[in-house]
């Protein structure tokens, strides 16, 4: 130590050496994870990585938000090292993966039916009229369909301009799912992807479809409720199931997950439905998003995925979410997702 001390001192090209050296040692030392995924959730995903790496500066989580449909894509390929979606995996999509993967629930999310109208307040619309506008069969926002839901609501006569996703979409998925349970019309046709009727436009990502409505009057679309929240986009009180209108909240989103439906998801591998809900106080178009985990990882990066899941988990994790506008997992429920991480297998 003594002697490389003097060299450093007194041999600029030695002291060069070893400063690399160690700077060599250093990024080798460093592990990145790589994840993509869903939209939905990405603006949590983003705050818990940063956040994450005051906790371990060594580890670095790179997340991409190119759709639930490319991240289980990526997934099954073995490009990333985690995937994440706002709809289960279906069983052609289980097929292909080399391995198997846990679906592990993070938080609940809402999607809200957000429009560019100046209103007076906000539009309440029922799932039947929602269904309509977005099969194109409501043209006009003065339609006696709105106005009879919105008495005292002075409605423009302006064309309905339906904004939707182009690409592989959990958030989509989660919107069908929810239409195919109050419109026959919608019956079978919930999907990641769906042929939107012709003139309907569309982008990429909650962020693109926010763009849209954003930029055009009459606009009207489908995105996760902190996309509106972060545009200051109006949304709509939505009627549940139980006949009330219905704000997208912490408190509403919560409600959807509440009573019974725990012990159903926790029977169910954590995949279960939550649109529609039939508990009273409960906005129906709420949904978990689930991190796609490989069962078994190598030990390097395993192991950081785990300590990185049950932070995100715990309370330090749990309390961001609420300050991102999503609802935390009930305890019940995380106490089961914490006991499923400790299964996962390092190699």
């Amino acid at each position: 130590m003594r002697s490389a001390s003097m060299a450093i001192k007194g041999s600029p090209p030695m002291k060069i050496i070893i400063l690399c050296l160690f700077t060599t040692l250093n990024v080798f030392a460093a592990t990145l994870i790589n994840g993509a995924g869903a939209t939905f959730p990405e603006p949590i995903y983003t705050k818990w990585f940063a956040e994450f790496k005051k906790t371990d500066p060594d580890t670095s989580i790179n997340y991409q938000g190119i759709g639930s449909g490319g991240g289980i894509k990526q997934l099954t390929a073995g490009t990333v090292d985690f995937g994440a979606t706002d709809a289960p995996m279906n069983a052609e999509e289980t097929k292909a993966l080399k391995g198997p993967v846990f679906h592990i629930p993070t938080v609940i999310g809402a999607v809200v039916v957000t429009y560019n109208l100046k209103l007076a307040q906000p539009l309440k619309l029922t799932g039947e009229v929602i269904a309509d506008i977005f099969s194109g069969k409501i043209k006009k926002w003065n339609d006696e369909k709105i106005a009879k839901l919105n008495p005292g609501v002075t409605l423009p006569s302006l064309a309905v301009v339906v904004a939707t996703r182009a690409d592989g979409s959990g958030t989509t998925a989660i919107f069908t799912d929810y239409l195919s349970k109050v419109s026959p019309d919608w019956k079978n046709k919930a999907g990641k992807t769906v042929d939107w009727f012709r003139g309907s436009v569309a982008a990429k990502g909650n962020a693109g479809v926010a763009g849209l409505v954003q930029q055009s009057d009459g606009a009207v679309g489908y995105i996760e409720l902190i996309y509106a929240l972060q545009n200051k986009l109006a949304f709509a009180h939505i009627q549940n199931k139980a006949g009330e209108y219905i704000e997208a909240n912490m408190q509403s989103v919560s409600a959807a997950a509440g009573g019974k439906i725990i012990k159903e998801i926790i029977k169910n591998d954590f995949k279960l439905s939550i649109t529609n809900s039939e508990i009273k106080g409960a906005y129906p178009i709420s949904s978990f998003t689930w991190l796609l985990i490989n069962e078994t990882m190598p030990k390097d990066k395993g192991s950081k995925i785990v300590k990185m899941l049950n932070w995100s988990l715990g309370k330090s994790g749990q309390d961001l979410a609420t300050d991102m506008h999503f609802s935390p997992l009930p305890k019940d429920l995380r106490d089961a997702v914490l006991a499923k991480v400790k299964t996962i297998k390092l190699n």
